[in-house]
């Protein structure tokens, strides 16, 4: 078991720490954490229980409490320019909006009449574009979903949420898994997680450069890969560095993919997000069965 704390490789990754913030553990008994967001409006983070189909709530002022159930086995999710949290879902095989009254609306499901794997993760672009994540993780077993055949070939999808329309923008992964922009949105980052029935999955983080229309992707190739476990979810924080997932902890990223330092954590990390009110320099960070946070020296992106 690593211990909790942080490690520093570069001499950089020093100005990010906080020496008087340690890492604190906010809540702990869940069966896989997944989907963390920051409502700066509700001054709340949502994430996912999801193989017990709930939306988790945690405030400073409150603790935790369900704020979703059932979630549709929601995976990651997001919110648009509008407050409204956008998700993927394992049991719709769809990304779906929650209303302001609460009503769920799907946006897509299918791609030229076939049905979606099971979309995984999900960023919005300021465009108000909705981008995900498909692989065939929550239908290849019935913990996280229910296994169901494969209709289409894992792949990176754009949507525009008012027409409906809905384009495939990359066939480059077997495992297609977290996604996010970098602060300027001229990057698109992409986790391959691989084809996990195969021994040796492959598994790196990948990059886009994004087209200046903000619709077309190219020059794809790999931009790191951690040291321990593989890259899941990513959070961007001002500077563009990414804050990646990993077998044990946290790993800090340059925007030249050069490993800064690591949080240490006992447990496999899923997801993570910037967050706290006013300023975004919180890190929240979900490791497979707890949930921990830790404040930083840098703030969370804010894109355009």
């Amino acid at each position: 078991m690593s211990e909790i704390g942080f490690e520093t490789v570069d001499p950089r990754f020093d100005r990010y720490r906080l020496v008087n913030a340690p890492v604190e553990k906010l809540a702990e008994g869940f069966r896989w954490i997944e989907g963390l967001v920051w409502m700066g409006d509700w001054n709340c983070l949502l994430f996912q229980n999801l193989p017990r189909d709930r939306t988790m709530m945690w405030s400073e002022a409150s603790g935790l409490s369900v704020w979703r159930f059932p979630s549709d086995q929601a995976n990651g999710q997001a919110r648009d320019r509008e407050g409204r949290v956008i998700f993927c879902s394992n049991r719709l095989r769809a990304v779906a909006r929650v209303e302001h009254d609460g009503r769920v609306n799907v946006l897509a499901d299918r791609f030229e009449g076939r049905r979606l794997n099971s979309p995984n993760d999900i960023v919005v672009k300021s465009d108000g574009s909705i981008w995900f994540t498909d692989p065939v993780y929550g239908i290849s077993n019935d913990y996280e979903g229910t296994r169901q055949p494969s209709e289409t070939a894992p792949g990176v999808y754009r949507l525009e949420p008012e027409s409906g329309r809905l384009d495939l923008v990359s066939l480059d992964f077997s495992g297609p898994n977290g996604i996010a922009f970098s602060p300027d949105e001229r990057r698109l980052y992409v986790a391959e997680t691989g084809d996990q029935t195969q021994a040796s999955p492959t598994q790196v983080l990948r990059v886009f450069d994004v087209a200046e229309d903000g619709r077309a992707l190219s020059g794809l190739r790999d931009f790191a890969k951690v040291s321990s476990g593989y890259t899941d979810g990513m959070a961007i924080d001002e500077d563009g560095n990414i804050w990646s997932s990993a077998g044990d902890g946290v790993h800090c990223l340059s925007p030249e993919g050069e490993l800064l330092g690591r949080i240490r954590l006992p447990a496999t990390v899923s997801n993570l997000c910037f967050g706290g009110s006013p300023h975004l320099n919180r890190l929240f960070i979900g490791a497979s069965h707890t949930l921990y946070a830790v404040f930083l020296n840098r703030r969370g992106a804010r894109w355009p």
